[in-house]
């Protein structure tokens, strides 16, 4: 049985995968996500639904069908898709807020994520950018201390 789901946030990324039974498992070893709900699967076995949640946040993960690429897919046979990649900064991709970046980072690193910028303090908070294996890219954030 699934849990009952309860609006939290007003916005809902969905992001693409070509094999999303993967990212779901990669997600949650590299970032800590915990999958939420059931799958939903093609008939041959194919996830195309999943959903993720992290501290309250929700990201979905679909799949559009068999011609679709990932960004690091798509890197490798457009001279376009690897300029952009090869930036380390969120092209498209999530910000999601973590209690601890150090150890979410630590987490990230050990579990094969590709650190884009290694955990950096800025005036809005302390934050790193990664690449999932696809090449998804997603930063995580701890807001700074109240002062």
């Amino acid at each position: 049985m699934s849990e009952p789901m309860t609006i939290t946030q007003r916005a809902v990324p969905m992001i693409s995968y070509q094999d999303v039974g993967a990212a779901v498992e990669s997600l949650v070893e590299m970032f800590g996500f915990r999958e939420r709900g059931e799958r939903y699967a093609e008939p041959d076995g194919t996830v195309t639904h999943a959903e993720l949640e992290l501290d309250g946040a929700l990201v979905m993960l679909g799949w559009p069908g068999p011609d679709y690429r990932g960004p690091a897919s798509h890197g490798e046979v457009c001279e376009h898709a690897r300029a952009w990649l090869a930036v380390p900064y969120i092209v498209d991709g999530v910000l999601i807020y973590v209690d601890d970046i150090d150890r979410h980072y630590e987490r990230a690193k050990a579990a094969g994520a590709q650190i884009l910028r290694e955990p950096k303090d800025e005036p809005y908070g302390r934050l790193y950018n990664a690449a999932d294996r696809e090449g998804h890219r997603w930063m995580f954030m701890q807001a700074p201390p109240d002062e």
